[in-house]
Formats: structure tokens, C-alpha cells, sequence
């Protein structure tokens, strides 16, 4: 049974022979009455603080879970954004080898075609020296013809 303090307040007691002075008792158990009623608006303060306590409590641990979580996601988005980086820097490295491979190798095939060209282009000038000499070979034998005729024929001009 729990005792308020309006039962101390209205409690009575029997007056018996030789019993208590009243005045005191009723004295005593007014101040027992005003301490209960300031204990219990005490402890219904802290029932109403410890409430709101467990209500921001609960509220902190909502928002630690939802960071928890966030967290989580966002060290996932990191890693997939790293593996995703890496895979794309191996890509542009392996684009970037065949570019410079392809480059070699058209710069090879044309120090070949060069080299080529220089061949056709020596044969050529050897080409182009000997139809020359040919040539001058041809008209010193002709002016040499002509000089000729003209010294067997020197009156007829």
C-alpha cells in the first residue's frame, strides 16, 4: 500500500491515556507530510527527466545508426570509386601502349618506305647518270662525226 501525503495529513490517531501530545504528533507529521510531497514532485521531476533522457537517448542512437550506416556507405562509394579509378588508369596505361606501340610501328614502317625511297631514288640518279652519259656520249659522237665530215669536205660550204 502506498502512502500519500494526504493520508499523513488525514491520518488519526486514537487518544488513549497517557498517549502522545498531539500537537507534536500533528507537528511531526505535517513536516513528514511536506517532505514526502517535496520527495515526491522530486521524483517525478527525474521520472520526467529520465523520460526525456530515454527520448534523446533514443534520438542519439537513431542518428548514431544512421551515420553508422552512412558511414558504410560511403567508405563502400569510396572503395567502388577506387577499384573503378584503378580499372580506369589500367585502361588509359594499356590505350596509351598500344598508342605508342602503333606509333613505333608507323614510324618503323616509314624509316623502311625511307629507306626504300633512297634505294629507288639512288637507282634512279645511277639510272639518270648513265642515260646522261649516254647522251653526251652520244652527241661528243656526233659532233665528232660532224667535225669529221667537215674535214673530208672542207671546199663545199
Amino acid at each position: 500500500m502506498r502512502i500519500t501525503p494526504l493520508d499523513i495529513q488525514q491520518k488519526q490517531f486514537p487518544a488513549k491515556f497517557r498517549g502522545f501530545d498531539e500537537e507534536e504528533v500533528d507537528s511531526f507529521l505535517e513536516l513528514v507530510r511536506e517532505e514526502m510531497e517535496e520527495l515526491l514532485r522530486d521524483n517525478a521531476s527525474l521520472r520526467e527527466e529520465t523520460k526525456k533522457m530515454e527520448k534523446q537517448l533514443k534520438e542519439y542512437k537513431s542518428i548514431e545508426s544512421t551515420l553508422r550506416d552512412t558511414l558504410m556507405a560511403t567508405q563502400q562509394i569510396v572503395e567502388e570509386h577506387k577499384a573503378n579509378a584503378k580499372k580506369d588508369a589500367e585502361l588509359i596505361r594499356k590505350e596509351a601502349e598500344l598508342k605508342a606501340e602503333d606509333m613505333v610501328r608507323g614510324a618503323q614502317e616509314k624509316v623502311v618506305r625511307i629507306h626504300e625511297d633512297i634505294t629507288d631514288l639512288k637507282g634512279v640518279r645511277l639510272h639518270f647518270k648513265e642515260e646522261l652519259k649516254r647522251l653526251i656520249e652520244s652527241h661528243l659522237g656526233m659532233m665528232e662525226f660532224d667535225r669529221q665530215r667537215e674535214e673530208e669536205k672542207p671546199d663545199e660550204v
